[in-house]
């Protein structure tokens, strides 16, 4: 049986999968021409390098998002525009955990992702039917920052898995600074993040993406 022709999309799909399956620093011109079962450099036809291929996959999962949202698209007129903001991030935020590698892509990239562009552009629709100003909008989409695609940024990440916040235990690092980080240490040593399945980083489980999400929501409502 005669494999599909090569195309872009079809590299695009596989370096996805990859991703999934192996992570994303195993996404390689090589190892995707494995994967696809042709020659390495038969690939350059559809993308010129790596770079192209981590834009691709950005698109390939703003198409994801936007797909996920269209199915779940609720009337955002007045007062109705905060539950519809909140009901499409979240959509996002429901695809990226099945790609927990894309934030970290996401952010990488210089190149602004046509699919990710008409995700924003249909917040700004949502938020311009609720009454706001583009002004405000604007502020608005600062405000949110990378949670408006689906994910919150972390101030840093421990270099050791399995410490801090996911296992109720302090930072190893923090713990032997215990008498210069009292109130962090004491914060760390109560808290867990107990659902490794809704989490897309070191603290940005499912409760905390969502917390912050609804304490910006309704500070915006306000403004609005």
């Amino acid at each position: 049986m005669s494999r599909p022709a090569l195309s872009r999309d079809r590299v695009l799909r596989a370096a996805v999968e990859l991703a999934d399956s192996a992570g994303i620093s195993a996404v390689t011109m090589r190892r995707l021409a494995e994967e696809l079962g042709a020659e390495a450099m038969s690939l350059y036809h559809h993308v010129a390098n790596k770079e192209q291929v981590l834009d691709g996959i950005v698109d390939v999962i703003g198409a994801e998002i936007n797909e996920a949202a269209a199915r779940v698209e609720l009337p955002s007129h007045g007062d109705g525009w905060k539950k519809a903001a909140r009901v499409r991030i979240l959509a996002a935020r429901k695809v990226l955990l099945r790609h927990p590698w894309a934030p970290a892509v996401i952010e990488s990239r210089t190149n602004a992702s046509p699919e990710i562009l008409l995700h924003m552009d249909a917040l700004v629709g949502i938020m311009r039917n609720g009454g706001f100003t583009h002004d405000q909008t604007h502020h608005a989409l600062h405000a949110l920052g990378s949670r408006a695609v689906g994910f919150s940024q972390e101030l840093f990440t421990p270099g050791a898995p399995g410490n801090g916040p996911t296992t109720g235990e302090p930072d190893p690092i923090m713990a032997a600074m215990a008498a210069r980080l009292p109130n962090l240490v004491g914060m760390l040593s109560e808290i867990a993040h107990d659902d490794p399945d809704s989490t897309l980083g070191w603290c940005d489980d499912q409760a905390e993406f969502e917390f912050g999400l609804d304490i910006v929501l309704d500070g915006l409502d306000r403004l609005r």
